[in-house]
């Protein structure tokens, strides 16, 4: 058996999605079109909050935050997998591999860092929308920004260092990208502090997160039900109905490819990896565009802009 430690080899082989192999160029429309949609939904609402003053509030800063987090995440998953489907571009050096994981992996925990403080800004919102801008101030926004980036970078960059100390008898990942766990099985020697690593990161992220957004929502409840005007009720609930759709896309997906994983033993190899990359790429897909249709603002502003071209 050819067995590899750090030093010794360059590349990994990213076999794609077993079974499917003579599917690879079908299966890359759909996933170049999610790409391109991705680049635009999310460089319009980019664009929109950077370039029109009324949209630079803490809600649409935080938004802004979120797609940039999408498109990092996006970016360094998407290009590889086209060139793996399109030329058969098997090949990732351990560099080039050990980063793609740190930053696909360090997005989602910024992005779900993010939705945490977007759930705190709808609370501040609708239970203390007097003091919502001297509480939320752009100065606390970009703490909030960095302390998601910290978390993101923290939390993830000792899964490559660990990686790092394995020996590893394949190099043959079967994935369309460098996930942890995917990198973790080729190794041939201990590995149970990757895995219970890896672990902790999920519960942490995952667990704590919810819990501070379900605590965040619970409160939020709680001062709707005293209000006494339906509209009223009315108004703070479509208040908060674009992040929730947002939340339900991200973790929905992700919790079950994560459930799917671990239990779902009968489920095909190649389901699993597509799922895998559909719970990357859904939420940058989808936020966009629920924000768009949710949120009267940025759908005037789209107008205006679209209208301004027209002859």
């Amino acid at each position: 058996m050819l067995i590899l430690n750090h030093s010794s080899f360059t590349t990994f082989t990213l076999m794609g999605i077993p079974g499917l192999e003579s599917q690879h160029v079908w299966l890359s429309i759909p996933f170049a079109s999610m790409f391109l949609v991705i680049l635009i939904g999310n460089g319009t609402i980019l664009f929109l909050v950077a370039t029109e003053p009324t949209l630079q509030t803490p809600m649409y800063l935080l938004l802004a935050l979120l797609m940039v987090a999408d498109v990092v995440s996006t970016l360094c998953l998407v290009p590889k997998l086209l060139c793996l489907f399109w030329f058969n571009d098997q090949d990732i050096d351990a560099g080039s591999c050990f980063t793609q994981m740190f930053f696909i992996h360090g997005a989602s925990v910024v992005r779900s860092s993010l939705l945490v403080a977007m759930a705190f800004d709808r609370f501040v919102a609708i239970c203390e929308p007097l003091r919502y801008n001297t509480i939320l101030s752009h100065a606390l926004i970009g703490r909030l920004g960095l302390l998601a980036l910290a978390k993101g970078v923290l939390l993830i960059l000792p899964m490559p260092l660990l990686l790092q100390r394995l020996t590893f008898c394949r190099t043959a990942i079967s994935h369309t990208y460098c996930d942890h766990m995917a990198v973790v099985k080729m190794a041939c020697d201990h590995t149970r502090p990757n895995r219970i690593y890896g672990l902790f990161v999920i519960l942490l992220v995952v667990g704590l997160d919810l819990l501070l957004i379900g605590l965040s929502y619970t409160l939020i409840l709680q001062s709707v039900l005293r209000l006494s005007s339906r509209n009223a009720i009315h108004k703070a609930l479509h208040t908060c109905s674009a992040h929730f759709f947002v939340i339900l896309v991200t973790y929905v997906p992700a919790l079950f490819s994560s459930i799917t994983h671990r239990i779902g033993r009968r489920i095909p190899p190649h389901a699993h990896i597509l799922l895998a990359n559909l719970y990357l790429l859904l939420p940058s897909l989808l936020n966009p565009i629920i924000y768009g249709i949710k949120t009267k603002e940025i759908r005037d502003k789209v107008a205006k802009y679209l209208c301004r071209g027209t002859p």
